[in-house]
């Protein structure tokens, strides 16, 4: 098969791309600029600063010279590399090889693609008349090669379609700037008077490459089509899609939920890897006589439950006719979430801690974080909070006594109480404001007090008095005075509830 490619210029792409953002600009004559060489150059025109004179590589202040409403906006880096990958990645209807082409452009391998389109005239026509109705100013071409086909979509003036080994013939009549060659190599061809290619096509290849260099001659005989150029195709998004191929046509209701079950085990293992829950889904039905048959569902959530969406599918069997039969089932999902991880059972039959594979967990566990980082506690007899619970020594130690439960504890409890600013109305009440770490909380609401005594073994403080707060946010905290209550009291701040 004869190779074919297509390059496609679009000749104000940043500028045509804001006017789409910004519809105002329309007829408003405005470029871009960026500084260059202790200099503000342009770096894009739109139509109608190009209309009166201002083009790509000048001066910004020669451009506002001889206009006076212009309007210069800052250079936006990287904007070209994003909108072409992006109506590159939109040409691949077309084809599966679309290369973005810097600054301006993009090229595609045609090769046996034109034919779906009517021929190569109604393909260009297509792709063409698509981009400037979504608002850019498009030229393209076609040709045997990557190189005629940009120098004639960007140069040419008679036809953009140039005839299988025409490319010499195309290129006769146009500039040397065509050939996409280095500036240095232009200016020496623009001193020696070389206006054209046809100038110099027939002058031997010794000579030209000793004036201009391999270089040049290279990307002549890549427009000729005498030495190959590839292209780097651009690569997209991995859609979540599984297809399922039947080796004897489908009809029946049951063979069809069997494929949807196949086609879900393989999809959601994907995406459960992933992370990601499916949003949407689409089942394509490819039938027999050429027909697509396609039902969809939706969630509310991400979700990778197999059972989940197949029951959500299986009302939708009903919707599909498979008329002669089914040789090819498509599950696509459009649109994907990202989902939080379901907790594993860590052990089933409620072994407990005598499981073996927790204990090999926690080894492993302890190899990666350190063995300091993992604790388990057990409580202790004592009365004081941070005093009534102590670090055991191995999973089999058993506790001497049981957790306390018959009274609210926070879901936090602070190592050492922290100290608080209060004010209380009267004795034994509990306080209206108090003030943490420069914060201040107004209590709409408290239980209390619980006085927690000393333990008359130890003698290391007063009984402590305690309260439950809720603050005018929501926050609830638990909150002591330490003694009894004086002209003076000291309260603290002991741990935080859910």
């Amino acid at each position: 098969m004869q190779q074919r490619f297509m390059a496609i210029w679009f000749r104000h792409l940043t500028t045509d791309w804001l006017t789409l953002r910004r519809p105002e600009l329309k007829d408003i004559p405005f470029v871009f600029a960026a500084p260059e060489r202790n200099c503000i150059l342009i770096t894009a025109t739109n139509p109608v600063a190009e209309a009166q004179g201002v083009y790509r590589g000048m001066a910004a202040a020669d451009a506002k010279a001889i206009t006076t409403n212009l309007l210069i906006l800052d250079h936006i880096p990287g904007k070209e590399v994003k909108l072409l990958r992006q109506l590159g990645l939109w040409c691949i209807r077309y084809t599966p090889v679309v290369a973005v082409d810097l600054p301006d452009g993009l090229l595609m391998d045609i090769s046996g693609c034109a034919h779906l389109w009517g021929g190569e005239r109604g393909y260009l026509k297509e792709i063409v008349n698509k981009l400037r109705a979504s608002g850019y100013d498009a030229r393209a071409a076609i040709a045997d090669t990557i190189g005629t086909a940009w120098a004639v979509a960007r140069y040419g003036k008679i036809t953009p379609i140039i005839e299988s080994g025409m490319q010499a013939q195309a290129l006769l009549n146009l500039p040397p700037l065509a050939l996409r060659l280095e500036p240095m190599v232009l200016e020496k061809l623009q001193k020696l008077g070389f206006h054209t290619i046809k100038s110099f096509m027939q002058i031997p290849r010794t000579v030209l490459r000793r004036r201009f260099g391999e270089g040049f001659l290279l990307r002549l005989a890549q427009a000729l089509g005498l030495e190959d150029e590839h292209l780097t195709p651009l690569v997209p998004p991995v859609p979540y899609a599984e297809r399922l191929p039947c080796l004897e046509s489908i009809k029946t209701a049951k063979a069809i939920e069997i494929a949807i079950q196949k086609l879900l085990e393989s999809l959601c293992t994907r995406l459960q890897a992933e992370g990601k829950g499916v949003r949407k889904a689409t089942l394509k039905c490819y039938r027999i006589d050429g027909k697509l048959v396609q039902v969809s569902i939706s969630t509310n959530r991400g979700s990778y439950s197999i059972s989940h969406l197949f029951k959500l599918f299986e009302l939708q069997v009903s919707k599909i006719e498979p008329a002669l039969g089914i040789e090819l089932f498509l599950l696509e999902a459009p649109k994907v979430e990202d989902v939080d991880t379901v907790q594993e059972k860590l052990w089933a039959g409620n072994p407990g801690l005598q499981d073996t594979a927790l204990a090999e967990l926690l080894d492993r566990l302890a190899g990666k974080v350190g063995v300091n980082a993992i604790r388990r506690y057990l409580p202790a007899e004592h009365y004081w909070p941070e005093r009534s619970v102590r670090q055991a020594a191995s999973l089999a130690e058993t506790p001497a006594t049981g957790w306390r439960s018959d009274k609210p504890r926070p879901l936090r409890l602070l190592h050492k109480p922290e100290p608080v600013e209060v004010m209380a109305l009267l004795p034994d009440y509990p306080p209206k404001v108090f003030t943490y770490k420069g914060r201040r909380h107004i209590v709409e609401k408290a239980d209390g007090p619980e006085r927690i005594e000393q333990e008359w073994w130890l003698r290391q403080g007063e009984h402590r008095d305690y309260y439950a707060v809720e603050d005018s946010e929501g926050g609830r905290y638990w909150i002591f005075r330490l003694g009894h209550y004086d002209a003076a009291p000291e309260w603290y701040l002991h741990g935080f509830f859910a």
